[in-house]
């Protein structure tokens, strides 16, 4: 008589967008947990965009001209939208270097050991992070309005302005997730996540009128995806110099800024998200 051997079967993912969007959310969930218990973390990614607001703001602030005035409050208005971007854009490396930890702990390899939706643990740690994010932006708008900075337009379109942003640090951190399943430590995936980063944002219309550059950076200045969030941004807060042309080199992003900005942030989300998953799939800790 044959022995019976009892087999389980190994678990299966819950099929369908459902399936992923609840796999998503309760690795969302983790992370956000795992982000209060380590206020550190929030207290950090707060110090710098409000120090780069104050210098900014009282060292620049009157000697750079914009909209041919050295205006102070111009520059203030003109300058918030730049770090509210850079301040997006940069949450790129925590999301890098907290991806790369948990590969280094081997939390990836018991995450695909799991019944789950394939891409769930890189959405929900992006979600995770464009919480934390939306945070920041909160508090740094409530320091620029004690700085002087001010918006000439309604409440929607200041809100919209907001989430252009938050749609482009989104975008932004499914590179950093990227950069994190492909190096091997959380040090390198921070310095990976931020060596690219400066010249992104400094190349771009962030701090200074795009006029002063020499004219090859001009061309890569308004074709940088960064610089249309900045501009579709400054147009929805009602910080756009009436005197000042959207472009110096004609470039359409420029002259469609907000409608630029969204595509790009689509692209980059389309693009590096399909990498990541797939980097996901045949990495190991």
């Amino acid at each position: 008589m044959s022995a019976i051997t009892d087999v389980t079967p190994a678990p299966r993912a819950r099929g369908g967008i459902g399936g992923s969007v609840r796999d998503s959310l309760v690795v969302a969930r983790r992370n956000l947990i795992r982000m209060t218990r380590i206020p550190e973390i929030v207290l950090f990614g707060l110090i710098q965009p409000i120090m780069f607001v104050v210098l900014f703001t009282y060292v620049f602030g009157g000697s750079i001209s914009v909209g041919g005035s050295t205006d102070p409050k111009l520059y203030k208005e003109f300058l918030m939208a730049g770090i509210f971007a850079q301040t997006v854009t940069f949450a790129t490396a925590g999301a890098g270097a907290g991806i790369a930890d948990d590969m280094h702990k081997g939390l990836i390899d018991r995450f695909r050991s799991l019944p789950m939706a394939r891409g769930a643990v890189l959405t929900g740690r992006t979600l995770a992070d464009l919480v934390q994010t939306a945070l920041t932006l909160v508090v740094l708008a409530g320091v620029a309005l004690l700085v002087g900075w001010r918006t000439h337009e309604n409440l929607g379109k200041v809100l919209c302005g907001f989430l252009l942003l938050l749609l482009l640090g989104y975008a932004f951190s499914w590179i950093g997730a990227l950069i994190g399943l492909t190096v091997r430590t959380p040090e390198a995936a921070t310095s990976g996540g931020l060596i690219w980063l400066f010249p992104l944002t400094f190349i771009s219309n962030a701090f200074v009128p795009v006029t002063g550059m020499p004219s090859f950076l001009q061309h890569i200045a308004e074709w940088n995806p960064f610089s249309a969030t900045v501009a579709g941004a400054r147009e929805l807060f009602g910080n756009t110099m009436s005197n000042a042309p959207k472009s110096i080199t004609g470039a359409w992003p420029m002259e469609h800024p907000v409608i630029a900005s969204i595509i790009w942030s689509v692209l980059i989300i389309a693009v590096f998200r399909t990498l990541a998953v797939r980097k996901y799939r045949s990495a190991s800790a």
